[in-house]
């Protein structure tokens, strides 16, 4: 009861059954980002932080402050004179492993991306096939009741069971068909 009341406190607008929904959402988003090793928190965290102004902000003034002591100003000896070469082998080394580091979180987000989508998928199916068993229930009772049905065709489509594969390959048909059509033209 105490939890119920802690929900109703959040937010009163929300159901109970969402409330539940988005803190098991959190829990296992928490419990995924705990789950990472080492290296992908460091992969994560160097892709993060390249990918804000402050990181470009960082170079602005290292670039500035690299070419500024390459010309010779403050009679500091050139240890990179123009054309800046270990200036351009530095950023260029650094390009490399920053490209890595982003293809590495993208793989990760990926991976999550996947078995989100799965899980839609299966949520996805298994509401289908509710729905498909209740209309079939309710034919049933208005046949047991001696309702009349108005033999409306897109209700018998609708109580049809619906087989993912099927679904797939008219979805494969019809996209190649598409693109027949368009190499034609």
């Amino acid at each position: 009861m105490a939890i119920q009341a802690t929900q109703a406190e959040d937010n009163p607008a929300l159901s109970n059954v969402i409330e539940q929904n988005i803190r098991t959402i959190i829990r296992l988003r928490v419990k995924a980002a705990a789950e990472r090793g080492l290296q992908d928190r460091m992969a994560d965290a160097i892709t993060s932080f390249s990918g804000r102004m402050i990181f470009v902000y960082v170079h602005i003034v290292w670039f500035g402050l690299w070419i500024f002591f390459n010309d010779g100003h403050f009679n500091i000896p050139s240890f990179d004179p123009f054309p800046y070469g270990l200036l351009t082998m530095v950023v260029s080394l650094e390009a490399i492993f920053l490209s890595t580091f982003v293809l590495i979180s993208q793989n990760r987000l990926a991976e999550e991306s996947e078995r989100r989508a799965d899980l839609n998928l299966q949520i996805g199916l298994l509401t289908e096939h509710e729905l498909t068993r209740v209309l079939q229930m309710l034919d049933a009772i208005q046949c047991k009741l001696g309702i009349e049905d108005d033999e409306n065709s897109e209700l018998a489509d609708l109580e049809m069971e619906t087989k993912p594969e099927d679904v797939l390959a008219e979805i494969e048909r019809l996209n190649q068909q598409a693109l027949r059509k368009k190499a034609k033209s």
